[in-house]
């Protein structure tokens, strides 16, 4: 992990004790602890980001959503396009 930063994290010995357990079960050893943390924080942001975006968007009819999405879309594939040639 490049340009690692160390926390000091404390959660309560039941979660430590359920973790841990957790990743033994699943194969996974001491260090995997912090791969873990990171994934479940980016999965966690990214819920925030979403849950965000929807509410922001109630209101916006889902034909006009489906259409800016559509154009979003076809913008970035094109823009991906131009920079492999």
């Amino acid at each position: 992990m490049e340009n690692a930063v160390r926390w000091s994290l404390v959660v309560s010995k039941e979660t430590d004790v359920s973790l841990r357990t957790f990743l033994a079960q699943q194969g996974m050893r001491k260090g995997d602890l912090s791969k873990f943390v990171e994934e479940a924080v980016r999965w966690r942001v990214l819920d925030q980001a979403v849950a965000k975006a929807k509410a922001k968007n109630a209101h916006v009819p889902a034909a006009e959503l489906d259409a800016a999405i559509d154009e979003a879309v076809a913008a970035s594939r094109a823009e991906r396009l131009k920079r492999k040639k």
